[in-house]
């Protein structure tokens, strides 16, 4: 055993990759940092992040390292079936995410563009229901999401979710929809009085709201293109 070895248990708290991560952040960690949180621990001759290090100087980087199988990591000593699996999933993770973020952000250009958007979702449903699209400087779509569902006349809405949803997907503008079963696309008191409240909750966070649209099976209503706004 090699004497010189000390085990991240005994390493300061700013050493520890788990620790480091909680203070300082996920970007200062290096790739054998993160690694070694994924495997959790090393061996008692080595810690996770020296094993981590021999394996990413075997493999040469990243992209290597994500075609390894689970029989080729297991030839690292240290590393048993769960901790190759862990490693494997990891970085198929990683992938998949670089293949969402390759896909173009669908802009809104108009109140039509958002009614193609959601009236496949629904346009056609015999209950309400209240989403919003979360759109980035350039009216692209980061996400859209269901705040919530309800019955044939009506659906309830916090606004603190909608901007909690906000924040976390970097958003600076909302769009606001929801159907009407009944087809009918006058805006209710109750539209109108959560659209107002929303708009004045974005106001005072800096996520303006662009609009609200009512949607049925074949036409919207846009509180823009009507100068509701």
């Amino acid at each position: 055993m090699d004497t010189n070895h000390f085990p991240i248990t005994n390493w300061s708290e700013d050493d520890r990759p788990r620790e480091k991560l909680m203070l300082k952040g996920k970007s200062v960690l290096s790739d054998a940092e993160l690694i070694a949180i994924l495997i959790g621990s090393g061996s008692r001759s080595e810690s996770a992040v020296d094993l981590s290090k021999r394996i990413l100087a075997s493999a040469d980087n990243l992209n290597a390292l994500g075609k390894m199988s689970v029989a080729q990591l297991m030839n690292f000593k240290g590393i048993g079936e769960a901790k190759a699996i862990t490693i494997i999933a990891a970085l198929e993770l990683g992938r998949r995410r670089r293949a969402e973020d390759a896909v173009e952000l669908i802009k809104i250009a108009s109140s039509k563009s958002v009614f193609e958007m959601m009236q496949p979702i629904i346009g056609e449903l015999p209950h309400e229901e209240f989403w919003v699209l979360f759109l980035n400087n350039s009216n692209k779509v980061l996400a859209k999401s269901q705040l919530s569902k309800g019955g044939i006349s009506g659906t309830i809405v916090d606004v603190r979710i909608v901007f909690k949803l906000a924040l976390e997907n970097g958003a600076t503008g909302l769009i606001l929809c929801h159907n009407h079963p009944s087809g009918n696309l006058q805006p209710s008191d109750a539209d109108r009085q959560i659209t107002k409240k929303i708009k004045l909750a974005g106001d005072s966070l800096d996520v303006k709201v662009l609009d609200h649209l009512i949607i049925t099976e074949t036409k919207y209503y846009s509180f823009v293109d009507e100068g509701i706004f």
